[in-house]
């Protein structure tokens, strides 16, 4: 399919210059036309051009379809012009069945794409904080960071998942404050959360709290209270255990976890060995004149002499840098709320090392909010990552029991929420907010990630029973016509390439949603196990709508079950 459409690029091109207008074929854009009675494909040259020929579109259009009809393109059955001068291609039968036969052979490997073959890519996200929550923040960076790191993946990167954790610095004090207050041990994961929510209530309420947890801060950057770092080792030990058994049930894993307690040693040095030229000193701190660069005005070290935040992401990035050095892009998946903070860390970075400039990249998500307007779960408490990753497992426990579909271990039930999870957070374009609504996001039937799954399941249980019957996939006796299943198979290597280069799992999550409800119409209306002689080819057909589904459900991150 990829060479038909240069071939066909190549036509208008060689077209618009017997006109004299010099354009080369991959400049020329094809689109898929919103309705495929339209075409399999559209262009829009003629409307561009027009003007340089005197032309009006239409006419110019015309022109150009008489010209390229002429050409006889392989692989093109029809040409037409549509509109004020849009022209439309549909391609020959012959070559989506083609497809399918390559949607079999290639299986999991269909889709793949070599754009970004020979890059090297190190995506970082999650950075959940040790001492505090696994909050919903740290769930949709997870879901966006892995289905990016999965796309450009499948597009020839070489790519490092890293996770960038927070185990130094106020909220540890916070938590560690409480865990005394309150007589929490060091080994209990609830208790530590909650012993960070009192802390963090008593440092805003009391300030006599407050300065105690100032000073516990103190003492742990200066590592030199024995009874305060065991507490905070072991604690620690404990909460970075925890998110491991997080990060399998979403089907994660890391090549490399950075510390803040490892970087803020060089990200302090660095932004000292540079005030003057990129800092700045002020009442006490250290500050980088962010207007000078059509930026604001940040914090980089504070009055106290510790690190800020940013000047950690600087140590950070140079320790990105040593372990990675031969690296071409460096992405970070966090909220939309740092947006400007990243713009601010990334110049800085930046002056300071020329050679990073272009390498550093920042892709954000949205906030989520419940479809009530509350953030609080089935049991009246604040929803974090983990909650409503439990919350939404057992309704969809309960979904399967309904359906009779039998889960002794519960990993269906894994499964389903977890895709009820990643396809409403990839849904939207990524910095985009998010309303959660369990009902809808766990649904069978409408547009949802286990419906997703469920067309999937359906697919190969119709593969089963046509193998049981004796019927084998088999494309060669096609005899009928293409419909809308076989051309939505046709476009996932352009879609999953789109959605590598521009970092944009959505528009996996669309497609797939169009896919399935192609599928779905087709099953419902003809009867694909039979006895006639396009049997086996429809069961190709299921087959590779099957593994179409699962491959792009791969890409989000999503595991299919046997059974739903």
């Amino acid at each position: 399919m990829k060479e038909t459409v240069m071939t066909i690029k190549e036509a208008i091109a060689e077209a618009l210059g017997e006109r004299g207008i010099v354009v080369s074929p991959e400049r020329i854009t094809l689109e898929h036309p919103g309705d495929m009675a339209h075409g399999d494909y559209a262009t829009n040259v003629a409307l561009v051009f027009a003007k340089d020929v005197g032309q009006n579109p239409h006419a110019f259009a015309d022109n150009l379809a008489d010209d390229m009809r002429g050409r006889d393109i392989p692989g093109v059955a029809d040409i037409s012009v549509a509109g004020p001068g849009f022209i439309n291609i549909t391609l020959q039968d012959a070559l989506f069945v083609d497809v399918l036969g390559e949607v079999l052979e290639k299986k999991e490997g269909y889709g793949a794409n070599d754009t970004l073959s020979g890059m090297r890519i190190v995506v970082e996200y999650t950075q959940p904080n040790p001492f505090k929550p696994f909050h919903i923040g740290h769930l949709m960076s997870n879901a966006i960071g892995e289905s990016v790191s999965r796309l450009v993946e499948f597009a020839g990167a070489d790519v490092a998942r890293v996770n960038y954790q927070g185990d130094i610095g106020l909220h540890v004090a916070k938590a560690i404050w409480g865990m005394r207050a309150l007589g929490v041990s060091s080994d209990d994961i609830d208790g530590i959360g909650r012993a960070y929510a009192y802390g963090n209530e008593q440092y805003e309420g009391d300030e006599h709290a407050k300065k105690d947890i100032t000073d516990l801060n103190t003492h742990l950057y200066a590592h030199d209270d024995s009874e305060l770092e065991a507490i905070y080792a072991e604690g620690r030990k404990v909460s970075l255990e925890h998110f491991e058994e997080l990060y399998r049930t979403l089907g994660t894993h890391f090549n490399a976890y950075f510390f803040e307690s490892e970087v803020w040693r060089k990200g302090l040095a660095t932004v000292r060995a540079y005030v003057g030229t990129v800092f700045e000193e002020s009442d006490g701190a250290i500050v980088f004149p962010g207007e000078k660069y059509g930026l604001h005005t940040r914090v980089f070290v504070n009055a106290a002499g510790l690190p800020t935040y940013e000047a950690k992401e600087i140590g950070l990035a140079m320790q990105k840098l040593e372990r990675y050095p031969e690296t071409d892009r460096f992405i970070v998946t966090t909220a939309v709320e740092q947006e400007e903070y990243f713009k601010v860390v990334i110049k800085t970075l930046e002056l300071i090392r020329p050679d990073t400039i272009g390498r550093f990249e920042h892709v954000s998500h949205g906030m989520m909010r419940m479809a009530s307007g509350k953030m609080s779960s089935r049991t009246g408490n604040v929803v974090t990552g983990e909650s409503l990753l439990s919350d939404i497992t057992e309704l969809a426990g309960e979904k399967l029991a309904e359906n009779k579909v039998p889960d002794e271990g519960g990993e269906a039930a894994s499964m389903v929420a977890v895709a009820a999870l990643k396809y409403g957070i990839l849904r939207q374009e990524t910095g985009k907010n998010i309303v959660y609504d369990a009902e809808r996001w766990l649904s069978f039937e409408g547009d949802a990630g286990p419906y997703l799954q469920y067309s999937a399941v359906r697919a190969r249980s119709v593969v089963g029973k046509a193998r049981e019957d004796g019927i084998l996939p088999d494309i060669a006796v096609f005899e009928g016509a293409i419909g809308e299943t076989e051309r939505l198979i046709a476009r996932f290597p352009e879609v999953v390439a789109e959605a590598a280069s521009l970092y944009t799992p959505h528009r996996v999550v669309t497609y797939l949603t169009e896919l399935a409800h192609a599928f779905n119409t087709y099953y419902a209306q003809v009867k694909i196990v039979d006895s006639d002689v396009e049997a086996p080819y429809r069961v190709a057909l299921t087959l590779a709508v099957a593994q179409v589904l699962e491959n792009g459900l791969s890409l989000l991150g999503v595991s299919v079950p046997e059974k739903m």
